[in-house]
């Protein structure tokens, strides 16, 4: 599905662009739906039948496990080859980040079971412990789960990067602190800022492309486009097609 009324409800002119023979696909928060992922990327690889001389990339934007029920399977597609023809980068979302803090034992770790990390332990067949258990036993569930991880799975999450710029566009998953130079955001706003971001009119330089707040169409303003359009929970998970100084948006429902 297309959304008709976001092309009309774009900041006119559009001036920002990307580079000439290139088509970029951003693809929303996925969190465990690889039902949605395969839909859309299967709604991705038809549209780009019409560019078959373009390079094509796919930018994830984060925020792949948790909540949905197959976070396992889907770090299983993503970690492996891109659909033929497509390039693909993958960005950390704070999700990310908490899974890898649970595993990697730091003392906020336990924080990523009360957000989500249930449903993704179960995705990997261990059983998830009780809001109030003991040390014990979140330690037993850390065990359980590096023991069901395989190492491609791990070489994935502790590869993901944290932003990416493609002409006058910035991927990031949650956003960057108005006024710092995008060259010097801190590793925390990219993943976890919210309102200072949000509610910033100031011009970034480029305009920023991300996810982590969940809007039901996309949030176009004039220095930044939302797409986490809250797939686990709406089954809509959205794409951001950019080509040229053309936007327009791809939708599972």
């Amino acid at each position: 599905m297309v959304f008709g009324l976001a092309r009309r409800l774009r900041p006119e002119p559009a001036t920002a662009a990307v580079p000439r023979g290139l088509r970029v696909y951003a693809i929303g928060d996925i969190h465990g739906r690889l039902d949605l992922l395969d839909q859309l990327l299967n709604q991705i690889q038809h549209d780009a039948a019409s560019a078959r001389d373009q390079v094509k990339h796919l930018v994830f934007l984060g925020d792949y496990v948790d909540r949905g029920p197959n976070s396992r399977a889907v770090i299983d597609r993503l970690a492996g080859p891109p659909p033929a023809g497509f390039g693909a980068i993958h960005l950390m979302g704070n999700h990310e980040e908490a899974m890898l803090d649970f595993m990697n034992e730091a003392p906020n770790g336990p924080n990523w079971l009360r957000y989500g990390g249930l449903a993704t332990l179960a995705s990997y067949g261990v059983r998830p412990p009780a809001e109030d258990a003991q040390p014990e036993e979140v330690g037993e569930a850390r065990r359980l789960l590096l023991a069901a991880m395989p190492a491609h799975h791990r070489s994935f999450l502790k590869g993901l990067r944290t932003s990416l710029s493609i002409g006058d566009y910035h991927f990031v998953h949650a956003g960057i602190r108005p006024g710092m130079p995008l060259e010097r955001q801190e590793r925390q706003d990219m993943l976890w800022i919210r309102d200072e971001f949000l509610n910033s009119n100031a011009n970034h330089g480029k305009v920023v492309v991300h996810g982590h707040t969940i809007s039901m169409k996309p949030d176009i303003q004039p220095n930044r486009i939302g797409i986490d359009t809250g797939a686990y929970a709406t089954n809509r998970l959205t794409a951001l097609v950019l080509e040229g100084t053309d936007r327009r948006f791809l939708c599972t429902v």
